[in-house]
């Protein structure tokens, strides 16, 4: 076994400002959400947290996004233009996850600096980055300010379709987190790649190099 470092300061402190902002907005949300039947704090006060802490994922967003805009940490999401091989590696990451993890088969991915992604992790990701936050964060803004964004609102059909599709994301959200964190868990122990997300470092096979070969 030898260590290699995949994880980057700013990616890391980028996720777990994410991961605290997902987990506190989901739980103010429920509060806002189920007035009444839920009433950990103050209604008001769920209201004003999950508003500033939405406001600072949007933020996050953006440090995410240039981030791997501008420099070559873009190649962990798309080490190769090749369709076929793409989807063939996400047909044998679901087997795994379905099938060959409980029978105790090698995982089919094996991490480098550039290939830290399996090709199951790059497209969720790339769908839950790309497509639902940013609908999430769209929604969530226009829920903040009705009267300011009322005719945004009406255009889109109103204030339950608005809602609805944020109440929707918000609750895939919460499968996502729920499967992100057992996910975080099938590493060689149940505490590794938390580690690595904390230092930075994952392990790997001593025949492979740092860029993914054998």
């Amino acid at each position: 076994m030898h260590r290699i470092y995949v994880h980057p300061l700013p990616v890391r402190i980028w996720h777990w400002i994410n991961a605290v902002a997902c987990v506190m907005l989901v739980l103010t949300g429920v509060q806002i959400r189920y007035v009444g039947l839920v009433d950990v704090v103050p209604f008001r006060i769920a209201v004003v947290v999950h508003n500033w802490i939405g406001f600072v994922l949007i933020a996050n967003f953006f440090v995410w996004f240039f981030f791997y805009l501008f420099s070559d940490k873009i190649r962990v999401y798309h080490p190769e233009l090749n369709p076929i091989k793409y989807y063939r590696g996400n047909l044998r990451q679901l087997l795994y996850y379905g099938y060959g993890i409980f029978k105790g088969a090698p995982n089919p991915h094996h991490v480098s600096v550039y290939r830290k992604f399996n090709p199951l992790q790059s497209m969720t990701y790339q769908i839950i980055m790309l497509i639902l936050l940013p609908i999430q964060c769209f929604t969530g803004i226009l829920l903040w300010d009705l009267k300011r964004f009322s005719g945004m609102v009406a255009f889109f059909g109103g204030v339950r379709v608005v809602d609805t599709v944020h109440v929707l994301i918000f609750t895939v959200f919460v499968f996502y987190i729920l499967f992100h964190a057992y996910l975080g868990t099938l590493g060689r122990t149940p505490s590794e790649k938390f580690k690595a997300m904390f230092n930075g470092f994952e392990e790997v096979e001593e025949g492979e190099s740092a860029d993914g070969t054998e």
